[in-house]
């Protein structure tokens, strides 16, 4: 009898665990809804007064860091970043163009934020290597992402069969060739067959 409660007992710890990432899940559809809305105003507040890169002790949203492949172990670190909306401003001229030749509008960089944002995480924490990372808010004028970085040099790390491949050469500046998740989406690599016949490489072929 008693090793069947605890047969029970473990069966529902895991239905419990399962629904409460559901609900995480549930509550980050639609952030400007429900009991997050008042909850990301007050974080934005203070987000916008901290520095640009900001290491957390966990996650903000939990599920989708685990699907990222965090893990609340040691070796692994956390980072917000803090990106600028918008395209690539520049001065107007004054004189001597024409209104095609100005070189103001519709000048965007060619990754998007999210890669922009892993990359000048990872120049601040350089010992670290990006794994992934994700949207957790934006106003008027930033978009916040956090970042999930890995210490290859961690013996929590090296021992993890799961992880431990991030500890390999090839692995070194990944986030600097588009090798994250993001850095996939800017480079053209999440479609796949038809019409995606000239995305790959994602490099212009060199004769």
């Amino acid at each position: 009898m008693p090793e069947e409660q605890t047969d029970e007992e473990e069966k529902e710890a895991i239905e419990t665990q399962t629904s409460m990432y559901k609900y995480i899940e549930k509550a980050w559809e639609q952030p400007k809804e429900g009991f997050l809305k008042e909850l990301q105003r007050e974080r934005l507040k203070k987000w916008r007064r901290e520095n640009n890169f900001k290491r957390v002790e966990r996650p903000t949203r939990l599920d989708r860091a685990r699907k990222l492949g965090y893990k609340a172990k040691q070796g692994f670190v956390i980072a917000r970043a803090k990106v600028r909306r918008g395209n690539l401003r520049r001065s107007r001229p004054k004189k001597g163009r024409g209104p095609k030749r100005m070189g103001v509008k519709k000048i965007t960089p060619k990754k998007n934020l999210q890669w922009i944002a892993e990359e000048r995480t990872s120049k601040k924490y350089p010992n670290l290597r990006v794994l992934n990372s994700y949207w957790v808010g934006q106003d008027g004028r930033n978009k916040y992402f956090e970042v999930i970085m890995v210490d290859p040099n961690h013996p929590a790390i090296k021992n993890d069969p799961s992880i431990n491949w991030i500890c390999e050469k090839s692995q070194k500046s990944r986030v600097f060739r588009g090798k994250t998740s993001a850095g996939r989406k800017s480079r053209g690599l999440r479609s796949k067959g038809k019409g995606a016949e000239k995305s790959r490489p994602s490099e212009e072929k060199t004769d």
